[in-house]
């Protein structure tokens, strides 16, 4: 897979809906062309303790950013025609279905692959888990900023560059 937008999401509590930053990174002919991060003003608008302990952003983070459809429409170009990667594609592709739904936007119908699957299957037991630090280290890539979308989305990329 040498075309492809590698995608993450971040977020702000327990639903799914409530994306509080993305980070994306633009493949094409196995080159990253352009890179997107963008803070978001999630909905609902609250922080739970875990994910602040995760990622480490808060409500003043956000309180100014743009909303989702605000975002979306500056990746929405960016990504056209691409299939979208993630490590554990369920969870950012159900953030993106759930924040198109929240906004009454139409989902386009994005393909989605997975480089946590793939990880399993390539590395199988050689990894002590399959954890997107874990991989890219396996990978050749240092993951410094886990859990900040743009990274993340970075170490995807440089993952699915390897494995898919």
């Amino acid at each position: 897979m040498t075309d492809f937008a590698a995608i993450d999401f971040e977020t702000a509590n327990g639903q799914r809906s409530s994306v509080c930053s993305v980070g994306v990174v633009v493949v094409r002919d196995g080159e990253v062309r352009d890179t997107f991060y963008s803070l978001i003003r999630p909905r609902p608008n609250y922080y739970s303790r875990f994910t602040t302990a995760i990622h480490g952003l808060t409500y003043e983070d956000t309180a100014s950013a743009p909303d989702f459809a605000e975002v979306w429409a500056e990746v929405a170009p960016r990504i056209e025609g691409l299939p979208l990667v993630a490590h554990n594609s369920p969870f950012d592709e159900g953030c993106l279905r759930a924040a198109f739904a929240l906004y009454g936007m139409p989902y386009p119908g994005y393909t989605f692959y997975c480089t946590y699957r793939a990880a399993r299957r390539v590395f199988g037991q050689r990894l002590p888990n399959h954890q997107l630090h874990t991989v890219s280290a396996a990978c050749g890539f240092d993951l410094e900023h886990h859990h900040h979308a743009l990274a993340d989305a970075e170490a995807c990329a440089r993952i699915a560059l390897k494995i898919l």
